[in-house]
């Protein structure tokens, strides 16, 4: 499977949070803990209504989550 254009930072945003793991990251948007593998790996992009459960857990704006295209990390 190949990488997607719609990156994210789900993982730090993971370790951010208390070192959510990845089970309770799932359990709180609905989906399982191979989404957010995937996810993660940029193997599958979230659809619109996916994308906005993790701005709700997160409480930060979807552009502060996901990206597209190409992203440069700031330092």
């Amino acid at each position: 499977m190949g990488k997607t254009l719609v990156g994210n930072h789900i993982r730090k945003l993971r370790f951010n949070h208390n070192e959510m793991t990845q089970q309770q990251l799932a359990d709180k948007v609905g989906v399982t803990r191979q989404t957010i593998v995937a996810l993660e790996k940029g193997n599958y992009s979230p659809s619109l209504e996916l994308a906005f459960r993790f701005a709700q857990v997160f409480e930060l704006p979807l552009e502060e989550i996901f990206y597209y295209g190409k992203h440069i990390e700031s330092p």
